[in-house]
C-alpha cells in the first residue's frame, strides 16, 4: 500500500516538473529573453526619444537585430544638460560603424516607437561593448502642430491679401489693365507662331541693316 502511494507521488512529481519546464520555456519565448544567445550592449544617446519603451525593437538597415534593454537619464557636464541614454542589446552579427545614423522611428503613424539604425560606411571602426552613438532627435508633436498652424496662418493672410488686391498676385488678378495686356501678349505670340509655321524661311532671312547717317 505504501509502495503504491510512493509510485503515485513520483508520477505526480514528474508531471509537475515537466509542467514547470514547459511553463518556463513558454515564458522565456514570450518575453523574448535571449538567455542562450550571444550579443553585446551599446548606448544610443538622445535629447528626446518620443515615447520609446523598454522592449522596443532595434533595427539595423530595416532588420530586427535586438531590443531596448534599459532607458535612463544621464547628465553631461560638458554640455550642462540632461540626455536620454537608451541601452540596446544587439546580436553579435549586428555590426554598427561609428559613422552610422540612428533615430527614433514609428511603426505606422501611431504605432510602436523603435530604434532605427542606418549603417555607415567606415567599418574600420565599429561600436564595441558599452560604447555610445549620438542619435537624431525625432520631431515632437507640438512642434508639428505649431508648424501646421504657422502654414495655415500664412495661407489665410495670403488669401486675404489677394481678395484685397494687395501684393503682386492680388494686383495681378484684380488689375484689368494687366489682364488685358496679358491677353494681348498671348494673342500676339500665337500669331507669331502661326506666321513662322506658315513661313519658316523667315527664320533664316537676314535683317537688312539701315545705313548709318553721318
Amino acid at each position: 500500500m505504501i509502495f503504491g502511494k510512493s509510485r503515485l507521488e513520483l508520477k505526480v512529481g514528474i508531471f509537475v516538473f515537466i509542467a514547470l519546464v514547459i511553463l518556463a520555456t513558454f515564458v522565456l519565448l514570450i518575453g523574448n529573453i535571449k538567455t542562450w544567445a550571444s550579443g553585446y550592449k551599446v548606448n544610443f544617446v538622445f535629447n528626446f526619444i518620443n515615447g520609446v519603451k523598454v522592449g522596443a525593437p532595434v533595427r539595423l538597415a530595416g532588420m530586427d537585430v535586438g531590443e531596448v534593454k534599459n532607458i535612463n537619464l544621464i547628465y553631461l557636464p560638458e554640455e550642462n544638460r540632461m540626455k536620454v541614454n537608451v541601452v540596446g542589446w544587439l546580436r553579435k552579427e549586428a555590426i554598427i560603424p561609428e559613422d552610422s545614423s540612428v533615430w527614433v522611428n514609428t511603426l505606422g503613424l501611431l504605432g510602436e516607437k523603435y530604434i532605427e539604425v542606418m549603417p555607415g560606411k567606415n567599418y574600420s571602426r565599429c561600436l564595441q561593448e558599452n560604447e555610445s552613438l549620438v542619435g537624431n532627435d525625432p520631431i515632437a508633436m507640438h512642434e508639428v502642430a505649431a508648424l501646421l498652424k504657422n502654414i495655415t496662418d500664412d495661407l489665410d493672410q495670403t488669401i486675404v491679401k489677394i481678395k484685397n488686391a494687395e501684393g503682386t498676385v492680388g494686383k495681378f488678378i484684380s488689375d484689368d489693365t494687366i489682364h488685358a495686356e496679358l491677353v494681348e501678349l498671348i494673342k500676339t505670340t500665337k500669331e507669331l507662331v502661326a506666321d513662322i509655321k506658315a513661313h519658316p524661311w523667315k527664320l533664316f532671312r537676314k535683317t537688312k541693316e539701315k545705313p548709318v547717317k553721318k
